[in-house]
């Protein structure tokens, strides 16, 4: 059993419920897209960490923090057809690329030829069916249409089924970080991206 599911955060699906990674569309933030839609979305895909005792900004921000975040790079969105939806259609995960933090970032994202993704979620009762992997190739197109070599992110150390997941899509340890704004060390993870 996996740590959000021992913490209790993780309901039971109703496999009518579940999309089929076809119905899965990948799109860029819409300014009729609701916020708070996206801040609830990441305070349930991080509500395992924040259950494990660790303050993830995306766990814990509000819908300030997040549209500032969401408008600080290209904002992506994984949608599904949602007929009882106001907009027709519900955000079921996210990724931010190339996101301008205004606090001192580490080391490795300096490098020019790296870029990097943050504020990436899928809605916990969904993950596994393949909208993570869809948002990063996202991430990783964007990086390689921008001329990356590598693309990078900054993960909760501690959370040891993230860190597997990252691994197991080819991301390695590159440095470790402390943020301002979260109680825990960073490992800065790097995949190397195809060459032309």
């Amino acid at each position: 059993m996996d740590t959000h599911a021992r913490a209790g955060l993780v309901k039971p699906v109703v496999a009518a419920t579940i999309p089929k990674v076809g119905e899965v569309a990948v799109r860029r933030l819409r300014p009729t897209d609701l916020i708070s839609e996206i801040t609830g979305l990441l305070h349930r895909a991080y509500a395992g960490q924040m259950a494990m005792g660790l303050k993830p900004l995306a766990g814990r921000q509000d819908d300030t923090i997040t549209h500032r975040r969401c408008n600080s790079g290209e904002c992506y969105l994984a949608v599904v057809p949602d007929a009882g939806h106001p907009a027709g259609e519900r955000i079921v995960g996210t990724i931010l690329f190339h996101e301008v933090e205004p606090d001192e970032g580490p080391t490795w994202f300096k490098n020019a030829f790296v870029d990097s993704f943050s504020q990436f979620g899928v809605d916990p009762d969904l993950q596994g069916i393949g909208i993570g992997r869809l948002l990063l190739g996202t991430a990783e197109r964007r990086a390689a249409e921008c001329g990356a070599k590598e693309l990078a992110c900054s993960m909760a150390e501690p959370d040891a089924e993230l860190m597997r997941y990252y691994l197991s899509k080819g991301y390695r340890l590159i440095e470790h970080w402390q943020w301002p704004y979260t109680n825990y060390r960073s490992a800065i993870l790097s995949k190397t991206l195809p060459g032309p």
